[in-house]
């Protein structure tokens, strides 16, 4: 089978290690790049839409190329791709949303992010007044002595929105069907035509545990697209934090995970271990979720000796308390018989879906976007890929517990290795139009970036949250299992709400 190097249009190729430029596709290359797809021969990275044409990121795991095919749509519909290929099929709903194109042979044409409340074509980021859209026709339920239960969108604890609809045969569950879209903030026209530093706040807000993941690919993209140079210096701080943020979300969701689990001095233990690494981060950045830290051009503050003492401190407490927290786990039966064999995700599906993070590495896909691209200074640091291959609520733990130790050892590695020198270099973006993306590895998985330039401004951006890929296999996850194994089935996912209602 060819390559995603090989799909040439006029002898351009779609795809070269420097990805660019896109290229406009006819509705033939279009649909063979959706047929590849459901042939898995390559793998979905995003597909997304502007007003008047729709775009494709593809990744060839073969050769580890990116490529970005756009097709335009003068007729306002585009060949569907998740009628060859499934896991398009949420992003392919909210592009129709947001912009009104049509894909052409759909297999579901029900609304993804549009609850009634605005209008198809209003400008992105702006209200508008509430449509006439019916209520949303949920699946339908069948088979005697089933019955359904209705969780959200509003939910005891603090978190965000999102709708869970069981159909249950006694306590087991026999389908799950989610419903998003609560916390929409346009997040896509808020970025069109905004002044680089308003652009780099709202990459790091996109989802707020992932600040840094998302500031660094937005920042990479516009790197990319302008074809500057970060000093080394910024580079090694940037991977410092990354590292941070994953070590502090992995330390919260081990102990949330066994919370769920109805055991709670889990989750004091590793709430303190998580607690004393958000202060070292406030400490050494300025910020505990280091926000705005991570900016185009580097990083906006530098680490000094009270910062690298502070985190220095958090890893010791870590490293102590660490052997006892992970032997009281692994040897508690009460928690093994809640964790193991439950919430099984078949490696079959996180291949289909090229779901990454912890959810993937669980169940045997090894990608991870700092092995995989080997972007700096992952491609000078010594770490090891866990994977594990049962796909259930334990093997995501204990990928967690391992990415906790390859976490340890690549910050004091950095530590250790700091370069000196510049923390930022000052950009001005260029008048003339250009593009630019990038993929990182967030706590979760890959986040993926893609922008446009234009007139000196950010005239289009997306983001796409691992999120995407993760939620529909949290629907698979669950079925077989006891309704009340829900919410450790999904905790053991932690999916971003925020991350896939942009």
């Amino acid at each position: 089978m060819p390559s995603l190097i090989d799909l040439n249009l006029e002898g351009q190729p779609v795809a070269r290690h420097r990805p660019w430029p896109r290229t406009v596709v006819d509705r033939a290359v279009w649909s063979f790049a959706a047929k590849m797809l459901g042939e898995q021969q390559w793998q979905l990275l995003s597909l997304w839409g502007e007003p008047a044409a729709v775009h494709m990121a593809l990744f060839d795991p073969r050769t580890a190329e990116i490529g970005v095919i756009s097709f335009d749509c003068p007729q306002r519909s585009f060949p569907s791709v998740a009628a060859k290929h499934l896991p398009a099929l949420r992003l392919e709903r909210t592009i129709t949303d947001l912009y009104g194109l049509k894909p052409e042979g759909a297999i579901d044409e029900r609304p993804w992010l549009d609850h009634g409340r605005w209008g198809v074509h209003a400008p992105l980021g702006e209200a508008a007044a509430a449509s006439s859209q019916p209520a949303y026709p949920l699946l339908p339920v069948e088979g005697a002595g089933t019955h359904q239960v209705a969780v959200g969108p509003v939910h005891a604890g603090i978190i965000e929105p999102g709708h869970f609809r069981f159909t249950v045969s006694g306590e087991t569950v026999v389908r799950l069907e989610q419903r998003f879209g609560y916390v929409h903030k346009g997040i896509g026209g808020l970025m069109n035509g905004a002044e680089l530093p308003r652009a780099a706040q709202l990459a790091g807000r996109v989802s707020g545990d992932s600040t840094v993941a998302y500031a660094l690919a937005f920042a990479r993209a516009v790197e990319t697209a302008i074809d500057a140079e970060v000093p080394v210096r910024a580079v090694w701080l940037r991977a410092l934090c990354a590292e941070l943020e994953r070590l502090a979300n992995h330390l919260g969701d081990i102990g949330a995970i066994c919370n769920d689990a109805a055991f709670a001095i889990m989750l004091a233990q590793f709430g303190v271990l998580r607690e004393n690494v958000l202060r070292a981060a406030d400490t050494a950045f300025g910020h505990r979720l280091m926000r705005d830290v991570v900016t185009p051009g580097g990083v906006a503050r530098d680490l000094d000796d009270s910062g690298v003492a502070a985190i220095r401190a958090a890893l010791t407490s870590v490293r102590k308390q660490w052997p006892k927290l992970i032997a009281l786990y692994e040897d508690t039966a009460s928690l093994q018989d809640r964790t193991v064999a439950t919430g099984f995700v078949k490696p079959a599906l996180v291949d289909q879906y090229a779901t990454g993070g912890f959810v993937g590495r669980a169940s045997g896909r090894a990608f991870d976007a700092r092995r995989t691209l080997a972007y700096a200074p992952y491609d000078e640091l010594s770490f090891e890929l866990p994977v594990l291959g049962e796909g259930d609520v334990d093997a995501r733990v204990r990928i967690r517990i391992a990415e906790v130790e390859q976490s340890l050892a690549l910050i004091d590695q950095i530590l250790a290795r700091m370069p000196p020198g510049a923390i930022h270099l000052p950009l001005t973006l260029p008048e003339q139009a250009s593009e630019g993306l990038a993929l990182v590895e967030g706590f979760r998985g890959d986040v993926f970036v893609w922008l446009r330039i234009a007139n000196g401004r950010i005239e289009r951006c997306h983001f796409r949250d691992p999120s995407w890929f993760q939620w529909p296999l949290l629907e698979a996850a669950i079925e077989g299992n006891i309704i009340a194994d829900f919410p450790l089935c999904n905790k053991s996912f932690n999916c971003s709400y925020s991350g896939v209602d942009l």
